[in-house]
């Protein structure tokens, strides 16, 4: 059990990359809190933690909310009386490819993107730096790391957790490391309208080597691996989860 004796703050963890990663983390022996800003969902997705012989709760959290950030760590604090690892998942894209999106959806998916994970992050750290050996992952992308036909907006977010990562896991050593995974598309609801397209989904996997878009088991995967102890010598890292996509 790779996460035994960990107690780990999945955001976002209603759906997607979120969800695979509480449900692994948790499978791995945590205990979990899955915080979205759908209530059901996360609460979906503790049931079946605890249907697989898992420990979780669940909490309606807005992460663009910095009361809500601190309200988020003190129940899981008096739920299960430690954090040790929290994961920055919940995000959002933007609705269009927009090469200039209106000022209100820049600042939808930064604040939710960016500050989001900041604002998390911030309020985790006193009880992550408690617990003596914290670990943060943050949810960047391949937009993080190189350019693409995504809207700016969002490739600005994920570049900035890319660098926020980085400046995060000097400020924070030794006692909290911070990493992030950079996934490619991956298959989640978030990207499924894009990926019914045909032209565009056409398009996209040649830019594949392994010829096909990601799972969100196998995001978890490399999430789980940061957050373990198996990584105590691993802080600051960008890691591409992307079939090959930023090889080219």
């Amino acid at each position: 059990m790779r996460m035994s004796g960990k107690v780990a703050l999945v955001t976002g963890a209603g759906s997607g990359i979120g969800r695979a990663t509480a449900l692994r983390l948790g499978a791995e022996g945590a205990q979990v809190v899955c915080a979205d800003t759908a209530s059901d969902a996360a609460a979906e997705t503790a049931r079946a933690i605890g249907v697989d012989g898992g420990e979780a709760i669940a909490l309606a959290a807005d992460v663009t909310n910095e009361t809500a950030c601190a309200q988020m760590v003190e129940k899981t604090l008096a739920r299960f009386g430690r954090l040790t690892t929290l994961v920055n998942s919940a995000g959002v894209r933007s609705e269009r490819p927009d090469p200039t999106p209106p000022p209100h959806e820049w600042q939808r998916v930064v604040n939710v993107n960016l500050t989001g994970t900041y604002a998390a992050s911030c309020a985790a750290l006193p009880a992550l730096t408690a617990s003596g050996a914290g670990s943060i992952t943050n949810l960047a992308s391949i937009y993080g790391l190189v350019g693409g036909a995504t809207s700016p907006a969002y490739a600005a977010s994920k570049g900035g957790i890319v660098n926020l990562t980085r400046q995060m896991a000097l400020e924070w050593a030794p006692k909290v490391r911070v990493n992030c995974v950079c996934p490619g598309v991956i298959e989640t609801p978030m990207t499924a309208e894009l990926r019914r397209d045909p032209a565009w989904a056409d398009k996209a996997l040649k830019r594949y080597p392994l010829g096909r878009f990601g799972r969100p088991e196998e995001i978890a995967a490399a999430i789980l691996y940061l957050a373990s102890d198996e990584a105590a010598f691993v802080t600051g890292v960008a890691l591409p989860v992307d079939g090959g996509y930023t090889a080219g």
